[in-house]
């Protein structure tokens, strides 16, 4: 099955941004290449630029503090495992406690690094990273990876707990929807959300062999997906698509 997320307000939409970017910057900078620790930085770049937004650890408060209240009742279920929801509490108040103790808004570190800004102003440019433009740049890449790696996690570290708090939220969000299945006839599907319950993340699955990609418009009131006629460059005709909502 392929997966499709679609954030269903603006809040959610940040977080599943900063959760791919942060996935990228980690991966580029366990690698030994100059070229996989240059992608890292710019990945770390345009985690500052989304993570900059005055009101977004605000936010994330917020929906950590929401989350907890809807765990709450919990604590009188006797299905429910007390010790893995005790836990869960725990982190969410450290996650929290490591936000509320964070001065300024997250990134501020790579904002405040003269040498950083200058390799991100280049990099708008194309080919503006070169050594000729960046000798000091080009002399950190041609340094020990070992030594690098060290650098990109310092730069990264700082960013921990606004990326812990976004893990929360998603995983919750996650592991909280409920699945229904469905068909779309001749490609095109709309369902009006009646739950009690506020949607904010819609996750649609297709089969693999499915050869067309979802065109998604929704709001936590309404879902429309349709599937194109064309995919991959292939004229399809289609009759009857199932798929999977989550």
């Amino acid at each position: 099955m392929i997966r499709y997320e679609h954030p269903l307000n603006e809040r959610v939409r940040t977080l599943i941004r900063l959760e791919d970017l942060f996935a990228r910057a980690r991966f580029f900078a366990a690698q030994d290449g100059a070229a996989d620790h240059h992608a890292a930085l710019l990945s770390l770049f345009d985690v500052s630029d989304v993570a900059a937004r005055a009101d977004l650890k605000t936010d994330v408060l917020q929906e950590l503090e929401r989350q907890k209240q809807l765990l709450t009742p919990l604590k009188t279920n006797p299905q429910i495992d007390q010790d893995a929801l005790r836990a869960l509490f725990s982190e969410i108040d450290a996650v929290s406690g490591q936000l509320l103790g964070q001065a300024g808004r997250s990134g501020s570190h790579l904002r405040e690094n003269e040498w950083l800004m200058a390799i991100k102003q280049r990099s708008s440019i194309p080919g503006g990273v070169c050594e000729f433009d960046l000798p000091a740049y080009h002399y950190w890449l041609q340094q020990d990876p070992a030594a690098r790696r060290n650098d990109l996690a310092d730069w990264i570290e700082p960013f921990e707990p606004i990326h812990a708090a976004a893990a929360i939220v998603l995983r919750l969000l996650r592991e909280n929807g409920r699945v229904s299945r469905h068909i779309a006839y001749r490609g095109v599907f709309q369902l009006m959300l009646t739950t009690t319950r506020v949607a904010q993340l819609l996750r649609l699955m297709l089969a693999k062999d499915m050869p067309c990609v979802p065109e998604i418009s929704a709001n936590k009131y309404a879902l429309n997906t349709l599937a194109p006629r064309r995919a991959i460059g292939i004229a399809i005709l289609f009759v009857n698509q199932k798929f999977v909502i989550n």
